[in-house]
């Protein structure tokens, strides 16, 4: 696992990889492989081929508190039918679509209602990466981009609830896994920030156009 301290550089051959001083002011970029934690539960965003029993039947997302599984990575994309190029610094206000590594299905939200809480049911869904419009999350934050060491919120572009946790827990066969849904009020449950992960770098024309915005 690699910690969120550290960034993938791209090099002649073999890839290394490095500590980086600046990572706690760095933006989250296109391509990039993270887990999302929720603050005010501790949890981290979670999936597995394990389906709902209710509701739409799709893949399950939960929460973990467990730092080191493997099911809680996620891979940064842009929106449905868009190429976001890999190294891109995603902007605040930006759509794009979030899909787990290991099932290759996207994070999803549909007029479902949720098993536990019964708010707005939140599931993984596609195949190979590709799902639908239903598929695509906003990301709201109060900079020009998705900082590292900052809180966001998702919001479901189609539906506008909240990817949000509330601390509801799962029975069998997920014990103790909390429920992942939408809401559609903005609370201190919707927050999300960036954890462990290989974060690509921007590239050296968006690092130009960094420094001119400063200026």
């Amino acid at each position: 696992m690699v910690s969120s301290g550290w960034v993938l550089l791209f090099m002649a051959p073999p890839l290394l990889l490095a500590p980086d001083p600046s990572t706690a002011s760095s933006p989250v970029t296109c391509g990039s492989v993270l887990k999302l934690l929720n603050p005010r539960h501790s949890v981290r965003l979670h999936s597995h081929d394990v389906r709902y029993g209710s509701g739409s039947g799709q893949q399950s997302v939960t929460g973990v508190t467990s730092v080191d599984d493997g099911n809680s990575y996620w891979r940064i994309r842009g929106k449905m039918d868009t190429v976001c190029g890999r190294g891109t610094a995603i902007r605040c206000g930006q759509v794009i679509r979030i899909t787990h590594v290991n099932t290759g299905r996207n994070l999803h939200s549909h007029h479902f209602t949720s098993p536990l809480s019964g708010n707005q049911e939140v599931s993984a869904f596609g195949d190979g990466g590709e799902g639908d419009y239903l598929d695509d999350w906003t990301v709201l934050c109060n900079e020009d981009y998705w900082e590292r060491d900052s809180e966001v919120r998702f919001r479901h572009t189609a539906t506008d609830v909240y990817l949000s946790v509330t601390g509801e827990q799962y029975g069998r066969p997920i014990n103790g896994q909390r429920e992942v849904h939408g809401m559609i009020a903005s609370s201190q449950n919707n927050y999300w920030k960036a954890m462990e992960g290989i974060f690509m770098k921007p590239s050296e024309q968006q690092r130009t156009d960094f420094n001119h915005s400063e200026l």
